[in-house]
């Protein structure tokens, strides 16, 4: 419920916003001289911005099954999967959540990620890498950094920044489009095809200036979600789990759940460190001992 009340306030905000911003440049003028209207356009910039951003979270656990060939653990006889259930049903019970699916993928490399539409509607699942190279101790960690993920309702909120973003940038991109077909290629209605390619390159262009406010927040949750699964399983643990990772950790198989996983690829600076939707393990690493072993 609260996630829908953020849903819909969140919607609003972006609209009263761009309102202001628009009345107070003259924009909502300008296009209703020019035969446009400024909130049927506002409308259709969310709408698909907001919801292209949903379909893809709704979609999300199907996709890692389809995807990543995430097998769910259901009543296998294996130890090993009927423990991963325990802990997860143990750190779900203490975080306050429903339990999730819990699944394995095939990748040599140690990873891990949560996804899912909501909180009580999650899936967690590991690699078989990351089941292989640590012990229990530092699982349990792992499994309380994504379970604190889920609890912390990090994919909605996630979403609904990049719904944010979209609104933004599809607005931009039709208005600047238009402005430029007019200026630029003498069209009288500003919907000429060059208003079309316009939009096209505009939204590339913006999409990417405005990537890095999304991997910013990205990268905080990373901390949050560090000091949640030190909370459930030690962050001596935690500590062990991402000094683990930094000896064999790659990129997710399938990237579009790159920002859900435990670790990024290998850690970069200038530019691409903006472009980031993890921080450099070794600041996590520091982030935790500042907190002090327990």
């Amino acid at each position: 419920m609260k996630r829908i009340l953020l849903f819909i306030v969140t919607n609003l905000a972006v609209l009263l916003v761009l309102t202001i911003v628009a009345r107070l440049l003259g924009l909502d003028t300008w296009l209703a001289v020019h035969g446009q209207s400024f909130g049927g356009l506002l409308v259709w910039a969310a709408l698909f911005g907001f919801g292209g951003a949903f379909i893809s979270l709704a979609m999300s656990k199907m996709q890692a099954k389809m995807f990543m060939g995430v097998q769910v653990i259901g009543d296998s006889p294996d130890p090993t999967e009927q423990w991963l259930l325990a802990v997860v049903e143990r750190h779900a019970r203490a975080v306050g959540v429903g339990m999730p699916e819990v699944g394995i993928f095939d990748s040599p490399a140690p990873n891990a990620f949560a996804t899912g539409a909501s909180r009580n509607s999650a899936l967690v699942a590991v690699s078989t890498g990351l089941l292989q190279r640590m012990n229990r101790e530092e699982i349990e960690a792992v499994l309380g950094h994504e379970m604190t993920h889920v609890a912390n309702g990090d994919m909605v909120t996630l979403t609904l920044i990049q719904g944010i973003v979209n609104t933004f940038v599809l607005f931009l991109a039709r208005v600047v489009g238009n402005i430029i077909d007019r200026a630029v290629f003498r069209s009288e209605d500003g919907r000429g095809i060059a208003s079309y390619l316009t939009f096209y390159v505009l939204q590339i262009v913006f999409g990417l200036l405005a990537t890095p406010l999304v991997m910013w927040f990205s990268r905080q949750r990373e901390f949050r979600a560090d000091r949640g699964g030190a909370q459930l399983a030690g962050t001596g643990n935690m500590i062990a789990a991402l000094e683990d990772l930094k000896r064999g950790s790659e990129p997710l198989p399938a990237q579009q759940f790159a920002a859900f996983g435990i670790t990024d690829a290998a850690a970069v600076s200038g530019l691409k460190r903006l472009f980031m939707s993890h921080p450099p393990l070794d600041e996590r690493i520091a982030a935790l001992r500042a907190l002090g072993t327990h």
